[in-house]
């Protein structure tokens, strides 16, 4: 397991995260932002709060995005940061934010690929430095950080008052 694996956002950081993908999406006029993990995990999302299976999106943009750094390594790139799908109605920007995450943007005929495109960039920069911010900070630990003891259950049971 790398040392990035289980990355565990605090709220403060989830609000900060949270505000750039309002930014973001007020700037690039996109509908929805996702922030995901290479894995396909969501952590994070913005904008309209319409029925979305943003588990299955996940999963597939996380794949789609790794599946394209073998034709990436046979052209001599490392991986290829970005990805566009065009629909008819919607389409979805794909970016990598940094060796972690991916910023999903989903939009429509109101504005433009460029658009989206340059405030990804914007956006996954903002969220790179947050989400670097969280690696560097000590795991919490403590007392809530194992589980109670059998002992410690029934002890604390019995001090509750009635």
């Amino acid at each position: 397991m790398s040392q990035h694996d289980n990355l565990a956002i605090h709220e403060d950081d989830a609000q900060r995260i949270n505000g750039v993908l309002l930014h973001f999406l007020g700037e690039s006029g996109a509908m929805e932002a996702l922030l995901i993990d290479r894995s396909g995990q969501l952590l994070a999302r913005g904008g309209a709060s319409r029925s979305l299976d943003t588990v299955s999106l996940s999963a597939l943009a996380a794949g789609a995005f790794s599946s394209t750094a073998a034709m990436a390594r046979l052209l001599g790139e490392t991986e290829f940061t970005m990805l566009f799908h065009q629909g008819v109605k919607e389409s979805i920007h794909v970016a990598a934010v940094d060796e972690q995450a991916i910023l999903l943007a989903i939009f429509d005929s109101r504005t433009t690929v460029g658009m989206v495109r340059l405030f990804a960039k914007e956006a996954g920069t903002a969220i790179g430095a947050i989400l670097a911010e969280t690696r560097t900070r000590p795991r919490r630990a403590g007392v809530l950080a194992t589980p109670l003891h059998k002992d410690e259950v029934q002890s604390s049971l019995r001090e509750r008052p009635a």
